[in-house]
């Protein structure tokens, strides 16, 4: 008998133990682990692994843009005197911008250019009216803007102009950037952007920069369709061309009968201090590129803008992209159109740059040898130094809270969010001071 009931009592016992284990395990199984919070070294680490080496960032990693701040995982608040290559012009997640976006995508997003959708007509009629051309054609990145152009370029060319077929040239200058598609690179002369990718887009022809004479050369070929050209170059450091160097384009290119293509991808859109570069003198490009803040950093948008006589000579077929001119990008356009205009961006861009650049004038001439710009689109030369170069000056500048980043070495940009205000430039100012002379 009492073996027995020492038997019931262990097995009881057994259950019990049993049923509390399953208990527990039930509980684990239905908790969700707990998630540590990322730091910026396993953020660094990730995209080694995971993604392709083709960009050297600064060691910073972000999760949060409002304004002219953005903040790193750890919590560490920074200005951006980047603004995302001037895509972020009119500030980190602008409200206005970004409702634009929730509510379209919460309605149509996309129908591809297959079928008519609502908006982008809405979008066509503002934004020529407002840049005064008479068509537009929507795509996606800067760079396909680029390609757009060409493309439009070599069609007025054969269609129009009576060249030969497929004899067209399109003239660059020597230090431009507009991306790193095959034809992008094909007009380059940056060896990093180049160099292993051959061979390369026929009928492109490069001069150097702000050389007019040099254009007026090149000009004589009677198969030269086209002259793409920035009003100030950004990705070679910011060089801003002599005072009526635009004029003589315009004036060269009328005069041979030859298309003048604006890139305004970096330059448009208020930052230079007017809504495009080109209104500094004046003038009209026959094609107009625009990117980057046409979204306000939010979505890739882009538009090439021209008259009547080039855009309809391409027809269905020729040229096309299946998001391009979709509702959202278009939504999102017109808000980011419509905040440059209502908050009077290009004003504040103008005074702001002018401020800066004249306090950056008074640092130490030994350590930055010049300073260059116009409006907010502004860069400073550093004088290289085993203790210093750009490169470790944007380090400091990082740690004293302030994001820039290098170009050829020894140029850093500096451009913030065009919404900046007179307190936030001079706190950038001394951020930029102290840095310099920290070295």
């Amino acid at each position: 008998m009492f073996s027995k009931l020492v038997q019931r009592r262990t097995l009881s016992a057994l259950y019990c133990n049993l049923n509390a284990q399953m208990s527990s395990a039930g509980v684990a199984a239905t908790q969700k682990p707990v998630e540590e919070p990322l730091n910026s070294e396993y953020i660094y680490d990730r995209e080694a692994k995971y993604g392709a080496h083709n960009y050297h960032p600064l060691p910073v990693a972000l999760e949060k843009g409002e304004g002219v701040y953005v903040w790193d995982v750890e919590g560490r608040r920074y200005f951006d005197f980047l603004s995302a290559y001037s895509a972020v012009n009119q500030g980190h997640c602008h409200p206005k911008i970004i409702n634009a976006l929730k509510t379209q995508a919460e309605k149509l997003s996309l129908t591809s250019r297959a079928f008519y959708n609502d908006v982008l007509g809405e979008y066509e009629e503002y934004i020529t009216k407002l840049f005064n051309y008479n068509k537009v054609l929507p795509m996606n990145t800067g760079v396909e803007g680029g390609e757009t152009a060409c493309k439009l370029a070599r069609k007025w060319a054969y269609t129009v102009k009576g060249v030969p077929k497929y004899r067209a040239q399109i003239i660059f200058a020597a230090g431009n950037f507009w991306g790193r598609t095959m034809s992008a690179i094909s007009s380059s002369t940056d060896p990093s952007s180049y160099e292993g990718f051959g061979p390369f887009m026929p009928g492109f022809k490069i001069i150097p920069y702000n050389d007019l004479p040099a254009l007026e050369r090149a000009l004589q070929d009677p198969n030269v369709a086209a002259f793409m050209v920035e009003p100030i170059q950004g990705e070679a450091g910011v060089v801003v061309p002599d005072e009526g160097y635009l004029t003589g384009v315009r004036q060269m290119c009328t005069a041979h009968n030859v298309l003048f293509i604006a890139d305004e991808v970096q330059t448009g859109l208020a930052r230079t201090g007017k809504m495009l570069a080109v209104d500094h003198e004046n003038v009209r490009p026959d094609i107009l590129i625009l990117g980057k803040a046409l979204s306000g950093g939010t979505y890739p948008v882009s538009a090439v803008l021209c008259d009547n006589e080039v855009m309809m000579t391409i027809k269905p077929g020729e040229h096309g992209s299946t998001y391009g001119g979709n509702p959202v990008a278009c939504r999102v356009a017109m808000a980011a159109l419509e905040v440059i205009e209502e908050e009077n961006l290009a004003e504040n861009a103008r005074l702001m740059g002018d401020l800066l650049r004249a306090e950056l004038m008074k640092t130490p001439n030994d350590i930055i040898t010049h300073v260059r710009g116009k409006g907010l689109l502004n860069a400073i030369v550093v004088k290289q130094s085993q203790e210093c170069d750009a490169w470790k000056m944007c380090l400091r500048l990082r740690d004293n809270g302030l994001l820039a980043k290098p170009t050829h070495g020894d140029i850093i940009r500096l451009a913030p969010p065009l919404t900046i205000k007179e307190d936030e430039i001079r706190e950038c100012i001394e951020i930029i001071h102290k840095t310099i002379l920290s070295f």
